[in-house]
């Protein structure tokens, strides 16, 4: 019955506030603008285009919140009602997630953060290998189960660089699974893998002997150094 009720209420709320249009001042545009963390390696980006609010989260370029009331909008996409908040204590403005419950505490939530910091899916987009390698390992520190660091999320996503033959990419991809996994057979066999479809024999080699150090059993690796040592 609560959970229907605060369906209903829900409902209603939006229902009520689709004529609605928020008039933003100046001064809020410029405190609530940025990347606010949502978790170790993802952001929520708050814009404005021509007076009105969006958001950029999870691949959506252009997320626009529906506005409830001052301050207040609810996010389908999160399926979240939130709003704006300066900490009283660090100043640091938030997006708050605003309860259903009137009496429940104020939270806040995803911290406002500084324009020189990025979260590592941020360096790794932008090519900046070496930092994002240092921004999971730091993760990897703190929780070393943590989903976004999972060997197989790299292997993935570089050999699907390897398809679109963007070779250097998925170079860089495995270097950061070596990093993470400097123990793993299968992030250097990846690894020799891209060397040798980029054409560096030498490097390939070098790895596959690392993939062979540890998994004895690496046929491919066996193949590819007995080939090289032929030659």
């Amino acid at each position: 019955m609560k959970t229907k009720l605060i369906i209903y209420t829900i409902i209603c709320t939006l229902f009520l506030a689709c004529g609605k249009k928020a008039d933003y001042t100046p001064e809020f545009i410029e405190k609530t603008t940025g990347r606010y963390l949502f978790n170790v390696n993802e952001v929520i980006e708050v814009y404005f285009e021509n007076n009105e609010l969006f958001l950029k989260w999870r691949g959506a370029e252009k997320i626009e919140p529906l506005y409830l009331e001052e301050n207040t909008y609810f996010i389908k996409e999160m399926n979240k009602k939130i709003k704006f908040l300066k900490h009283p204590e660090n100043k640091i403005m938030y997006i708050s997630e605003v309860s259903p419950d009137e009496n429940a505490k104020t939270t806040y939530n995803y911290k406002k953060m500084p324009d020189s910091l990025h979260v590592p899916s941020t360096y790794l987009k932008n090519k900046e290998y070496e930092k994002a390698t240092e921004g999971y390992l730091a993760i990897q520190k703190e929780d070393s189960l943590n989903v976004f660091i999972e060997e197989h999320v790299f292997n993935r996503l570089g050999y699907n660089k390897l398809k679109e033959k963007e070779f250097d990419e998925a170079i860089e991809l495995f270097k950061i699974n070596v990093a993470l996994y400097p123990e793993s057979s299968n992030v250097y066999d990846s690894l020799a893998d891209a060397y040798a479809r980029k054409g560096d024999s030498l490097q390939a080699y070098n790895n596959y002997k690392k993939a062979l150090q540890f998994n004895t059993s690496n046929d491919r690796a066996k193949r590819f150094i007995a080939s090289y040592n032929k030659e």
